[in-house]
């Protein structure tokens, strides 16, 4: 099997397109003066974050232990792997950096104490520790933020993956035209790995880059209406067809679950096989919870399987006749009840104002001041004139 070329073409630390890099050699270097001890480096996948930490070791000549978040979890699986080796000396007594990776998959019943526990091994650390996520700003990572510096890994701009990709080419033997790698490398939103695969891919065996060639990787987003996707699945009972089916569609997992939600009812009249269907659908969405815990995306297979293909053969035969499939009301439900809290909301922080309490005990209050508006109360014209509440925000309150 042919070595990826995301492995066999690891940048070392002056080639990773990231000005952050500079941040994290000064930390590691020196680190004994840092009055934090920990960095956290965040950005999108495919930025470099983990390659930077591993090319910034092999410069230093510092050994590298490398944990994935998900991997130790809760407080003693961090105690037991990152808390024991922050303390012990390296082999043959070589510098050593602890590298924590993806620390925003953390979350849920069986991750707990995770993050508290990672926080604790960064204040009596004796080696340089680093972070890595792609959204650090999560409300349970508050605790490992304040103890790190934070640095930001950008997407990478298309004319520097271009060049990077032209590298690879030059080394691979791989004839191009510059306009089809310039594509390729805008096409991947900044993310190099991504690049890097799709040349692989293209090119590995050809080893030639074309238009057409690009264009034939572009069916692949070729998009189809998610009402021909419904109908791959609800009104077809061949698992290879419906598997495809939402593919080429341009929505994404949610979307695609709140659809089959809406108009599965419509299509599968006979309980047992609408039973079967939910049954389906309910396995693909706990597979997705732990993709959103834990980032365990080999999960995604099993969820798309699910959603399309065993949602598609639950049923015993095909339902004849026509349906009309529609878009879930789901959405615009929690859009009105959004704007109802926001008008609530507003209410409260203006009548707050007035009585020099907060918007959030206002709130609470809200009920005894609508039955004064309710009732047509001579007070409630008062209120409305003191709070300067607009016509919309008084019939409001009367409702």
């Amino acid at each position: 099997m042919a070595t990826p070329w995301i492995r066999k073409y690891l940048p070392t630390a002056k080639d990773v397109p990231q000005d952050g890099i500079a941040q994290v050699r000064e930390f590691l270097t020196s680190f004994k003066k840092q009055k934090k001890k920990a960095v956290f480096l965040y950005g999108p996948s495919g930025t470099g974050k983990t390659t930077a930490v591993h090319a910034l070791a092999n410069e230093l000549g510092l050994e590298i232990l490398e944990v994935n978040a998900s991997d130790v979890r809760n407080a003693d699986g961090v105690q037991s792997k990152v808390g024991i080796a922050s303390q012990q000396m390296s082999l043959f007594s070589r510098g050593k950096v602890i590298l924590v990776d993806e620390v925003d998959a953390l979350s849920g019943r069986d991750d707990r104490g995770g993050p508290g526990a990672i926080a604790a091994v960064i204040a009596d650390t004796r080696f340089p520790i680093v972070l890595t996520a792609n959204d650090p700003w999560d409300q349970k990572l508050s605790g490992l933020r304040s103890k790190c510096q934070l640095i930001e890994f950008g997407p990478v701009d298309h004319l520097r993956i271009t060049s990077i990709l032209k590298e690879i080419c030059v080394k691979e033997g791989i004839d191009y035209d510059e306009l089809s790698l310039k594509t390729l490398a805008r096409r991947v939103g900044g993310d190099i790995r991504a690049a890097i695969n799709d040349l692989q891919t293209l090119a590995g065996e050809t080893k030639k880059l074309t238009k057409d060639q690009l264009e034939q990787l572009g069916e692949r987003d070729k998009e189809e209406s998610m009402l021909q996707a419904l109908t791959k699945v609800l009104k077809n009972s061949d698992p290879a067809v419906a598997v495809a089916a939402f593919d080429n569609v341009n929505e994404d997992l949610d979307g695609a679950f709140l659809w089959v939600d809406e108009n599965l009812p419509k299509e599968y009249t006979n309980p047992k096989d609408l039973a079967r269907a939910y049954d389906a659908l309910a396995k693909a969405d706990v597979y997705r919870g732990r993709i959103r815990r834990r980032q365990h995306w080999h999960f995604l297979v099993y969820v798309n399987t699910l959603l399309s293909a065993g949602v598609a053969v639950a049923k015993d035969q095909k339902y004849a006749g026509f349906n009309k499939f529609g878009p879930t009301m789901r959405l615009l439900k929690i859009w009105q009840a959004n704007m109802k809290y926001n008008k609530r909301k507003a209410i409260a922080e203006k009548l707050a104002q007035q009585t020099h309490s907060s918007a959030k005990r206002t709130i609470k209050e809200l009920p005894f001041i609508q039955v004064l508006f309710k009732a047509k109360h001579p007070s409630a014209a008062k209120i409305a004139d003191q709070a300067d509440l607009d016509q919309e925000e008084v019939e409001w309150l009367a409702k």
